[in-house]
């Protein structure tokens, strides 16, 4: 059995010389390599900016959702998105783990996984998709996918319903860099505080910033902005068009006596909403950009524009730590738990 690179650069195709998430090809043949693990995959959890990207150019069908997805995976070897350049991840079933690998892994044939890295990277297989579950951004279909030596993944929790976890876990990322970057006394501000990521990113606010500090959450339709009011997590909550930068400037600046914001969570799952991000922010505060449809040149050189300093953070999807901190957010809120569940967990 032939032995890979530990980063997965053996299942490059094109171009030479990049690592998977970078390139436009991979192989996506499923017989492993000595230092892979093969995965009998169940359900794609698509990347939020992804799927609504997706929806949009199918016109919101689901059979040409299907064939949109298919025919990434076909050219690409990967669910790759080419328009947002984002994936998702996958929850799946050990089928095989290469010998290479199996004496410092601790998977057994069967056991049921969820990884955390992104299927921008992963190579992957869909015999068929079987269903496609258009509220909740997740694609259940028969395929095969290979993880690397150095892929992170989650054995499934035995206490959390493993649809939910799948969809906690793919912005896993977002709350336990939240927990890092609130403090004592600060004004947090949730772009998208009623989607899965904002929800679990305002919680962990409230929680950080403690009595002194102030949890602004924003939502786009009525019934967002209604979910983000029900949770309790944020001090105020506002429904607002965060592509409007001056609106979303105006509306922070009058919650905060023009004080602004400390930090900015932004979530959402569309585009232009780097300046609205900006102008709400403190000019030396911090900035993390989590949302995949973040342009960062567009957040560099608005910043610039304006002359504003805040430290502006990419949304890296993994931390120390992340998986556990996320699941331990539903096990210890019941209405966190009982909300994402409705969404999710069926």
């Amino acid at each position: 059995m032939k032995k890979g690179d530990k980063y997965g650069a053996h299942r490059v195709i094109r171009p030479k010389g990049v690592l998977p998430q970078a390139a436009d090809a991979l192989d996506n043949t499923m017989e492993i390599y000595d230092n892979e693990i093969l995965i009998d995959v169940e359900t794609l959890n698509i990347d939020s900016a992804s799927f609504a990207q997706i929806k949009e150019q199918a016109c919101g069908e689901p059979d040409k959702i299907a064939e949109i997805i298919i025919e990434t995976v076909h050219e690409r070897g990967k669910q790759h998105n080419p328009v947002t350049g984002s994936g998702g991840m996958l929850m799946g079933h050990v089928a095989e783990i290469g010998p290479g690998l199996r004496p410092k892994c601790d998977l057994n044939k069967g056991d049921t996984i969820i990884s955390l890295v992104s299927l921008s990277l992963t190579p992957l297989y869909i015999e068929k998709i079987l269903d496609i579950k258009m509220d909740k951004d997740q694609v259940d279909i028969i395929g095969k996918a290979i993880l690397f030596e150095r892929t992170v993944y989650c054995k499934a929790p035995h206490d959390i319903p493993i649809k939910l976890a799948l969809a906690v876990l793919d912005v896993a990322g977002a709350p336990a860099q939240t927990a890092k970057l609130v403090k004592p006394g600060d004004t947090v501000l949730i772009i998208g505080a009623g989607g899965k990521s904002g929800m679990l990113c305002a919680y962990e606010a409230k929680k950080r910033a403690g009595i002194t500090g102030l949890v602004i959450g924003t939502g786009h339709s009525p019934k967002s902005t209604q979910r983000a009011k029900n949770t309790g997590f944020c001090d105020h909550v506002i429904q607002i068009d965060a592509t409007n930068p001056i609106e979303l400037e105006n509306a922070v600046a009058n919650i905060t006596n023009n004080m602004m914001a400390d930090l900015t969570i932004n979530c959402v799952n569309v585009p232009n909403t780097e300046m609205g991000s900006i102008l709400a922010t403190k000019k030396n505060g911090c900035i993390y950009f989590f949302s995949m449809a973040t342009e960062f040149t567009k957040a560099a050189l608005g910043a610039e524009g304006i002359g504003s300093d805040a430290r502006m953070l990419i949304g890296n999807g993994y931390t120390n730590g992340h998986a556990m901190i996320s699941l331990q957010l539903l096990r210890e809120n019941t209405l966190l738990f009982n909300i994402l569940s409705e969404m999710y967990a069926a």
